[in-house]
């Protein structure tokens, strides 16, 4: 019960990041976590006695990760694994963990967002190296949030759209990569089934109104290199 409270926390909060990030002042702004938490309160008796619909829901997410390169017992560790970050940042900071957003695969940690003070962004790190199997660690965390409600809106549509064209793209293997968009700059991690299929999500990304740059962190699925910014 406790992880689901952690990740419906922080589905929750994702959705309210944005706002936080707004240029009114910051007392007025930290609303989120608050919300978030009693969204927890009133949610976890109803997750107690879920019925079927609730399983139906699990077990599309099980055939999802089955259906991945990395494979159904890969997928699930990096899922216990981004958990326990997202307990860990919760643990030391609510605002940084509002302000990080976590993402891993094959033991492969992304964090992206915007903080406040560049130590936060080594903080961040710290923090992730803390969780069991994680292998690498790549910080693409911002020091300094200039983005409004505007641009939250823009990278939150950037990330949909990108994601709706690779998975309707028959030429993708879609379930495999991750997105994160942070102001206007798309960061990929995941696995390629070739360079030619990476270079396709490259120009996905590329024709969105509003991309700044597309930064790739993706696998290729028989080299041990990732892709480069792009």
């Amino acid at each position: 019960m406790r992880i689901v409270a952690v990740l419906l926390y922080s589905k929750v909060m994702h959705s309210t990041q944005y706002y936080e990030r707004s240029e009114f002042p910051r007392r007025q702004g930290r609303f989120g976590p608050a919300i978030a938490l009693v969204t927890i309160l009133v949610a976890i008796p109803i997750l107690a006695g879920c019925g079927p619909t609730m399983v139906a829901g699990a077990g599309a997410s099980l055939g999802n990760a089955a259906m991945q390169e990395r494979g159904f017992k890969k997928t699930m560790a990096d899922t216990g694994t981004e958990t326990k970050i997202a307990a860990n940042l919760l643990n030391h900071s609510a605002d940084l963990f509002v302000d990080v957003s976590v993402e891993v695969y094959e033991g492969r940690v992304l964090l992206t967002g915007a903080v406040e003070k560049p130590a936060d962004r080594i903080e961040a790190v710290k923090i992730a190296w803390q969780a069991d199997g994680v292998s690498e660690v790549i910080n693409e965390i911002q020091a300094r949030d200039d983005s409004d409600l505007l641009d939250g809106a823009r990278d939150r549509w950037i990330t949909t759209k990108l994601g709706t064209l690779i998975t309707f793209d028959k030429q993708i293997k879609g379930v495999n990569y991750s997105i994160e968009t942070v102001n206007g700059k798309v960061y990929l991690i995941g696995i390629a089934q070739s360079q030619a299929e990476l270079t396709r999500v490259i120009n996905h990304a590329r024709s969105i109104e509003y991309v700044r740059r597309v930064i790739t962190h993706v696998r290729l699925k028989k080299s041990s290199q990732s892709g480069q910014g792009a």
